[in-house]
């Protein structure tokens, strides 16, 4: 899943303009590079981040999905909590909602996704841009966030929307503290055997890495990104959600032949030398 921000504050990628065009031939050049999904995000959720109106989101990401919907191959997801936002991407051809509150900002999101018919991300975190991190404190992590996951997902079955629609994202790095992102990295097969669904994992350029690579700035952060990427998929991620779409795409496959090449040499034959 390769991000394409329609922001100007994004944390890690250059400012954006409002020009459609030029977004849309960024999401071609990311499908091109491998993306397998192009996640449009028209307000940043980086910790201290300021929130937007539904009418200012709106009038990133509508001319985007709308002008990308005909030219790309791959699906479209919007990066929205709004139930209003979420209802008019789809409309413009968005098939993935991607709701970083995991249904905790804006419950009737499940409601939109369940009538349009799109598959649903729920992504875990606690308060918001601006509390969450005095809100990253666990006795429990793995078992907290299955729980508080599952609570989300709870509410969109019974908003309508079919369990093989729902995907999880654990939340690296938000209301998280790097201790706990890493965390979640290392446990990632505890959590996949705990939540039972699709996992998605959004590591890239994310400050957690930034001791472990001397304070280098997101921008400088790919080669950290693709070995948590690695540990992602390596530990059951089924989506990495990443900005350099061209270099994570060849980290994601390599890493996926190798999780391939050790669930093989679990299988029954393994121990016979086949």
């Amino acid at each position: 899943m390769a991000i394409l921000n329609v922001t100007p504050d994004s944390f890690a990628d250059a400012p954006s303009g409002p020009d459609p065009a030029a977004a849309v031939d960024r999401a071609l050049l990311m499908e091109a590079d491998g993306a397998d999904i192009i996640d449009v995000g028209g307000e940043s959720t980086r910790p201290g981040a300021q929130p937007v109106s539904a009418a200012d989101e709106l009038a990133r990401v509508l001319p985007v999905l709308r002008a990308a919907g005909g030219r790309l191959k791959v699906p479209l997801s919007v990066d929205t909590y709004k139930a209003e936002v979420a209802r008019a991407a789809i409309d413009a051809g968005a098939v993935i909602v991607n709701d970083i509150s995991g249904l905790r900002f804006d419950p009737a999101l499940a409601s939109v996704a369940a009538e349009r018919g799109a598959a649903l991300v729920l992504m875990h975190t606690r308060g918001g841009p601006a509390t969450m991190h005095a809100e990253a404190a666990y006795d429990d992590l793995v078992g907290e966030i299955t729980a508080e996951l599952g609570a989300g997902v709870a509410s969109a079955i019974a908003a309508g929307v079919p369990l093989e629609r729902i995907i999880l994202d654990p939340g690296v790095g938000f209301a998280k503290r790097p201790s706990h992102s890493y965390g979640v990295l290392a446990q990632l097969p505890d959590l996949a055997s705990a939540l039972g669904r699709p996992l998605l994992v959004g590591p890239s350029r994310k400050s957690f890495m930034r001791h472990a690579l001397n304070d280098r700035q997101a921008h400088e952060r790919d080669w950290g990104t693709a070995a948590a990427v690695t540990a992602a998929i390596l530990g059951g991620a089924h989506i990495v959600r990443v900005h350099a779409a061209r270099e994570m795409a060849q980290v994601a496959r390599v890493a996926e032949e190798i999780r391939k090449a050790g669930t093989r040499a679990r299988g029954p034959l393994a121990a016979t030398g086949c």
